[in-house]
């Protein structure tokens, strides 16, 4: 197989990675790619690993470099190229694609979409309303009350909502809005599940936890993710066969009766609530740094299985298989992030770090000359396995504490409170 990954994050170059690991996969072409990407050491005799320059914007551009490498398998990373649709040209070129529609995509690309979509499915999820002005914004925010949730109604990088109990705050990021959602705050422990799709048929990953606040105890501002750990061990027994039975597969078939069936990687942030499982929201791409800690643990081979997604054969796929024990992933990041984060820092360290034992998938990083800078707000995502959380954790943090950037800044508790058992549900 030759394999083009679109995109250049740590969820890019951990998908590149786990696609070395498939000896089926010959070729892997990330475009752009990053430095990391670059310097990925083939996992098998006869595999070769590239970056190509490209914008991943011109939709032209890309189907003309999937048409050059005469790629079996075409896998879009990040999500505002599929809400844009450039998975529509590829399919069109007969390209087989793992990524939705433009019209697929717009479970993440627009929340009331998405809202639409769980009431005809009837997915559990939390009340809420569209607004359009500040008026109605005020009116809703009035109605549910403190703890207040606005969530950007369009794409936001993961970082479009608010949860406070500061109603002049919550007005503000209303304001800055187009349309908002003003939704009901869903209490109790966050779980994302990742469910790979042909349209029909969905093959669910194990669940993963991530943590969106900047800093320690779940405080400072929102961020696109500091960290994640798998597997889940509070989670309740059958957990992953109830996402699946009320909220997946309902989602699947509701968007395939509509015409716009959904092939890809369909990720639902869920809240575990006294009331039972809610959906926070969708995602139409693995989601990142969940992958990072999600595919060291994946013992299915990956392009075979991204492949049988994109051409309708899941039905005849096994369940996935996972190595034993536990994985998690730090995220570095940048000076000021997520306001103004500093790009240019040299960093020093990555080899050191991986001698010892962690992989590091880079996001936002850059070369120059013979050094790598930072080029983003999360720089890069340490991630390592172990035995069990406590014993992945402290393998995590020691790579990162090999790891040299000016001023960055990373959670010192990613999957502490797990490890501890002080996670009920």
């Amino acid at each position: 197989m030759k394999v083009l990954v679109i995109g250049s994050g740590g969820r890019e170059h951990a998908l590149v990675w786990a696609l070395t690991q498939d000896p089926e996969v010959e070729q892997v072409v990330a475009a752009p790619g990053n430095p990391g990407i670059a310097a990925l050491r083939p996992a098998y005799d006869g595999q070769t690993v590239a970056c190509r320059a490209v914008d991943i914007s011109d939709h032209a551009a890309v189907v003309a470099l999937a048409t050059e490498l005469a790629a079996d398998l075409v896998v879009v990373g990040p999500e505002a190229p599929l809400v844009a649709g450039v998975a529509d040209p590829l399919r069109e070129a007969g390209i087989p694609v793992f990524g939705p529609s433009r019209a697929a995509a717009e479970i993440e690309g627009s929340k009331a979409f998405a809202k639409d979509v769980m009431a005809a499915a009837s997915v559990p999820t939390g009340r809420a309303y569209v607004c359009k002005t500040p008026e109605q914004a005020a009116e809703a925010i009035d109605a549910f009350g403190p703890p207040y949730v606005v969530k950007d109604d369009g794409l936001a990088a993961g970082k479009g909502v608010v949860v406070t109990s500061d109603r002049e705050e919550a007005l503000a990021h209303a304001a800055a809005c187009e349309q908002v959602l003003i939704e009901e705050f869903l209490d109790g422990p966050e779980v994302s599940l990742f469910a790979i799709s042909d349209g029909t048929t969905v093959l669910p990953m194990q669940p993963a936890q991530d943590f969106k606040r900047l800093g320690d105890n779940d405080e400072g501002p929102n961020t696109g993710g500091m960290g994640a750990y798998t597997p889940l061990p509070w989670a309740p027994e059958k957990l992953v066969e109830e996402i699946v039975e009320k909220v997946v597969q309902p989602t699947v078939d509701e968007l395939r009766h509509r015409g716009t069936p959904f092939v890809g990687l369909l990720y639902a942030g869920l809240a575990l609530t006294g009331r039972g499982v809610r959906v926070i929201e969708f995602n139409c791409r693995f989601g990142d740094p969940e992958t990072q800690a999600l595919l060291p643990l994946l013992k299915t081979p990956l392009g075979g299985l991204l492949l049988r997604a994109a051409t309708g054969k899941l039905a005849d796929a096994e369940p996935l298989s996972w190595k034993n024990g536990a994985s998690v992933a730090v995220v570095v990041a940048a000076k000021k992030y997520p306001e103004k984060p500093r790009s240019g820092d040299v960093i020093t360290g990555i080899d050191q770090a991986e001698a010892g034992g962690v992989r590091v998938f880079h996001a936002g990083t850059a070369s120059e000359v013979d050094e790598v800078v930072t080029a983003g707000g999360r720089v890069l995502a340490v991630t390592a396995t172990g035995k069990d959380l406590d014993d992945a954790r402290q393998r995590a943090y020691a790579g990162v504490g090999q790891i040299r950037i000016k001023g960055s800044q990373h959670r010192t508790d990613i999957a502490l409170k797990a490890a501890r058992g002080e996670i009920t549900v």
